[in-house]
């Protein structure tokens, strides 16, 4: 029998009701959804960012354990932190890891926090975000320079640097390529559409409704290169999303209130501040990390902010733990649905409004990510399809940690224990 071949699409921000409600405008998810099975409701991991949700997606385990805890690093002078691009912060084995243990050929497009992986071919998600460096030069230096190199000489005439759609077409038409010419037993796809489209103008704007159609024609191509490949009839393909998002209008500055009690410095005439802090909030949107330098009284702290609008809960360290956050951090807070969080100083108030005119500007948005997992209707979901998957299959609920197990089932791996996701059974043949 041949190999089984197994391509995993991520559509960024994609909820359970994009698949419950927006039939009309995705007919290739749709037939996916009821052919194959469904996994209707997936509970995110905490924080319900990209970062820390794609790489629990390839390992099973919760950002606590896997150690991408946040999309980007705590660099409180700098206005656009460095993100975790490589695989060197995942502390755990990897789907991709497994699969290149075992001889099979892997490549992975946009796939976050796979910067410097052995992935065969890979054009790994990362951006150039210094004045001395430029979108070519890191993309070679992380990814797989030649295949990189052919797919821009191929196809780099579709892009308007980083923005959407043009980038998610680019990186389809490279996905149908390497399908076609390198076959890959195991594709790891990111497309980011509907995600930036959320962000800049809300959850259900016509705006994001229009990418979710363009993310649907883009899965029936990738579809259709496995059949003109020949590899149609031993693939299983999974459908995932990372997390969903919620409207907003207001955003919370924590840290204005920590340099009022003197717990940290802003630097003039900007919204960053120095590194000599003691208390600091590191924000994942809809939630924010504290993180205490030194000795700090930690109810003095809480205490600060507790009382600040658009906080719905506060969890201490140990309450962080259990809920799979970062191990390291004091306290881990939670925004109200309207809310979110920034790591700014100098704003006019703790509590500002989004004024739409600054949406275009960063870290400005209308719908955001980052929630509470346990958020009512803020689950994303899970489609599987293919020769090992069942037939019209709806598992009613289910937990990220578990897509990884199932994922590496379909290619006859298995990760090394302990690992906390368990296979969702109801959906494999076998």
């Amino acid at each position: 029998m041949a190999q089984r071949k197994l391509v995993v699409i991520s559509i960024d921000a994609m909820g359970y009701k994009d698949l419950a409600e927006q039939t009309d405008l995705a007919p290739t998810l749709t037939k996916l959804r009821d052919q194959g099975s469904w996994v209707k409701r997936v509970q995110g991991v905490s924080p319900t960012l990209t970062y820390p949700s794609h790489t629990t997606i390839v390992t099973g385990q919760y950002p606590a354990v896997h150690g991408v805890i946040n999309n980007t690093k705590l660099q409180p002078k700098r206005e656009s932190p460095d993100w975790l691009w490589y695989r060197r912060y995942i502390k755990v084995p990897t789907l991709y890891d497994l699969a290149h243990e075992k001889g099979l050929k892997t490549a992975a497009l946009l796939w976050p926090v796979t910067g410097s992986s052995k992935i065969d071919y890979n054009l790994a998600e990362i951006f150039s975000n210094r004045p001395w460096s430029n979108q070519v030069l890191v993309s070679l230096k992380s990814s797989s320079p030649k295949f990189i190199y052919d797919m821009n000489k191929k196809y780099g005439h579709m892009l308007k640097g980083i923005k959407q759609p043009w980038r998610d077409d680019f990186i389809t038409a490279c996905a149908v390529d390497t399908l076609k010419n390198k076959q890959p037993d195991l594709m790891l796809l990111h497309l980011v559409d509907m995600d930036s489209m959320r962000h800049r103008y809300g959850v259900n704007s016509p705006e994001a409704r229009a990418a979710w159609g363009r993310q649907d024609k883009r899965i029936a191509q990738i579809i259709a290169a496995t059949k003109s490949a020949g590899t149609y009839e031993h693939t299983n393909f999974v459908i995932v999303g990372d997390h969903y998002q919620i409207d907003v209008k207001k955003m919370i500055h924590l840290n204005m209130i920590f340099e009022q009690h003197g717990w940290l410095e802003g630097i003039p005439r900007k919204t960053t501040f120095k590194k000599n802090w003691q208390v600091t909030a590191k924000n994942c949107d809809g939630e924010t990390y504290i993180y205490t330098c030194g000795k700090v009284d930690l109810a003095k702290v809480k205490e600060s902010f507790a009382h600040v609008e658009g906080i719905k809960a506060i969890y201490d360290q140990k309450e962080a733990i259990a809920r799979g956050a970062d191990p390291h951090c004091a306290f881990l807070v939670a925004a109200k649905p309207g809310y979110y969080f920034t790591d700014e100083v100098n704003r006019p108030a703790v509590v500002e409004e989004v004024d739409p005119a600054t949406l275009d500007e960063p870290n400005r948005y209308r719908g955001m990510h980052g929630f509470d997992p346990n958020e009512p209707d803020y689950y994303t979901s899970a489609i599987f399809f293919g020769p090992d998957v069942k037939s019209g299959i709806t598992v009613e609920k289910s937990a990220m940690v578990n897509e990884a197990p199932t994922l590496a089932r379909l290619l006859n791996l298995k990760f090394p224990e302990p690992i906390a996701g368990k296979k969702i059974k109801e959906v494999l043949k076998k």
